[in-house]
């Protein structure tokens, strides 16, 4: 099984006010010292993919398009034990529109070749727009299924758990397909051992630009 990850690098969620600075300029609101921390969703995501992997062998790739920093939230994913990370570069926008974010992702994961399983975090912990994973699977033309926070293996295909308003629905695929997860008490991110922390900074991390992806860097906001 061949499983890709899509992170999001965020704002640290329990950043206080005094973290940010207006820019007299802008007149907007800027980053001062407050912290960049990997998206909770997108933790739920590579650990339900893990949980995945130990029912039946395969691969993960973890994915990010990000600032300079997105190294960082490849890094953490390593430390979980991700095999393969991948950083798309982002220049400019710090807060590119979810078709934008998908029409880069799915440029990437088309360079990268062909996945069983491509999960992403239901939504994003800063703006929750909750757009992307859609997005995404109408780019690459996947089928797709939100708010999925169990997935076990059911022969050839998968079986999968979705949370809904009024409780549960079972739902049973074949792969290729895209789905969301949203977190549950079963797939609350492990903690990386020190050793696997210690590794993940030996482990190689491929880095593209939008121009590596045969994208117009300038149509990209």
């Amino acid at each position: 099984m061949k499983t890709l990850v899509c992170m999001k690098q965020v704002l640290d969620p329990d950043v206080p006010a005094r973290d940010f600075q207006i820019d007299p300029e802008k007149k907007e609101a800027k980053v001062g010292t407050a912290n960049l921390v990997t998206d909770i969703f997108s933790e739920n995501a590579l650990e339900t993919a893990l949980q995945l992997r130990q029912a039946q062998p395969g691969e993960i790739t973890a994915l990010c398009y990000g600032g300079e920093k997105g190294e960082d939230v490849l890094r953490k994913a390593l430390a979980m034990t991700a095999d393969h990370a991948v950083l798309v570069q982002r220049q400019g926008n710090t807060n590119p529109d979810p078709a934008t974010v998908a029409s880069v992702l799915a440029a990437a994961i088309k360079k990268l070749g062909a996945f069983d399983l491509i999960l992403v975090g239901r939504e994003s912990g800063d703006w929750g727009v909750g757009q992307t994973g859609g997005l995404l699977a109408a780019e690459l033309g996947l089928p797709y299924l939100s708010l999925v926070d169990r997935i076990e293996p059911a022969g050839s295909g998968l079986k999968l758990r979705r949370q809904t308003d009024v409780g549960f629905e079972m739902a049973e695929c074949a792969p290729p397909v895209l789905l969301t997860i949203t977190n549950s008490e079963s797939n609350v991110p492990r903690i990386p051992k020190t050793r696997d922390v210690m590794m993940s900074y030996r482990k190689p991390l491929q880095k593209w630009s939008i121009a590596d992806l045969g994208l117009d860097a300038g149509a990209i906001k």
